[in-house]
């Protein structure tokens, strides 16, 4: 399998929908499009006090419906498949997840990739959605989905979170075939579904490419045992990275408030393994624990106060674009297939911001380039 990027294509305000001339060129596997009600920054620090991106843009969370802007990108390009990454199962019943798939994906002729996940707690507690065991609602939502696509006629379904009676979906698959379905997930219960049902594959979280050989092993074993194919599951992974051209711009953007925010997504376990007394206590869950709107600006000073930059560098790939695309290598031998390379130095501000795309273009060629697959 070839190694080739991913794109993202951002679905917050303002929306630029003329870059997907670009993305459609061939350069991309995939684009990639979040779909989320907030983002993970704390609304205490997206001021000018912390950060001049408050000075373009009035809040962190102005998103739109990712499945929308896929429909609308599925009918302004031609050759890139377009993935949700992800939409979750909590907010929308699998029923409908269902049809919209199959919507974008006649609109698309064939070329949409449903990723799924079980959710977040910044998108579904704040709006009342149930986030009670999330992982078994999202395997039964899996369950529903395939039914509609594979059943003729009515159906009865009886499950502990959804009911169909005489339901169908009679809608027809573009050209015979259904959307893939890519799957975001690390725990253990989610990698064995992933091998039970996905043709993709996101974790959540890779802390180091060993970790992620671990994952994919887990994910491939049962797949196995499910006597499906292994190697018919696209391994892809989002490499959150800080590029900068020298050790000084690293060392201004490790000094940023809103890139030191990252280690919010980052769980205290996961940080003790690299050595590290997390800045939010040794009971943070990573991004599970995080509510925007509830994150005081006391206890976020109090964080940031906390953070070292040897925290941020010991989980986050940095340095140069070359640099970087030789640690994202390491992952392709463990076996990844699909990177996206994410900047996050561009929270650090508005002028690295500007430099971000052309940083990851660098290191995107410079990743073909050392896998050998060079346009």
């Amino acid at each position: 399998m070839r190694v080739q990027p991913a794109a993202y294509l951002r679905t917050t305000l303002p929306l630029d929908l003329s870059v997907l001339e670009s993305l459609d060129s061939g350069r991309y596997h995939s684009i990639w499009l979040p779909d989320h009600m907030v983002s993970f920054w704390p609304d205490s620090i997206w001021t000018p006090e912390f950060t001049d991106l408050a000075t373009v843009s009035p809040s962190p969370h102005r998103h739109l419906d990712g499945m929308a802007v896929a429909a609308a990108a599925a009918v302004l390009t031609e050759n890139v498949p377009l993935a949700t990454s992800v939409v979750d199962t909590v907010r929308r019943h699998p029923s409908l997840l269902a049809q919209s798939a199959l919507t974008i994906d006649h609109l698309a002729e064939g070329r949409f990739i449903l990723g799924l996940g079980s959710g977040e707690t910044e998108n579904t507690v704040p709006y009342g959605f149930d986030f009670a065991t999330p992982v078994s609602r999202f395997e039964e939502a899996l369950q529903v989905i395939r039914l509609l696509w594979e059943s003729e006629g009515p159906i009865d379904f009886e499950g502990r979170f959804y009911r169909l009676a005489h339901a169908r979906l009679d809608t027809e698959p573009y050209n015979g075939r259904f959307p893939s379905i890519w799957i975001g997930g690390s725990g253990p219960r989610t990698l064995d579904i992933v091998g039970r049902y996905a043709d993709g594959w996101w974790p959540t979280g890779a802390w180091t490419p060993e970790d992620y050989a671990e994952k994919l092993a887990v994910v491939r074993n049962s797949a196995e045992r499910a006597g499906r194919d292994p190697s018919g599951i696209t391994p892809c992974y989002i490499q959150v990275c800080l590029l900068g051209r020298d050790d000084a711009a690293i060392a201004e953007i490790l000094d940023a408030p809103l890139v030191k925010s990252f280690l919010l997504q980052v769980s205290a376990q996961m940080l003790r393994d690299f050595g590290f007394a997390h800045p939010m206590g040794e009971n943070w869950r990573g991004y599970q624990d995080i509510d925007p709107a509830v994150l005081t600006r006391e206890r976020i000073v109090d964080f940031l106060d906390r953070v070292e930059p040897e925290m941020i560098l010991a989980v986050v790939p940095h340095g140069t674009p070359k640099h970087v695309a030789g640690v994202v290598k390491t992952f392709v031998d463990a076996g990844l297939r699909v990177p996206k390379i994410l900047d996050y130095g561009a929270m650090a501000g508005l002028r690295y911001a500007a430099a971000s795309a052309d940083n990851v273009r660098e290191a995107e060629d410079e990743l073909e380039t050392l896998c050998g697959t060079m346009r």
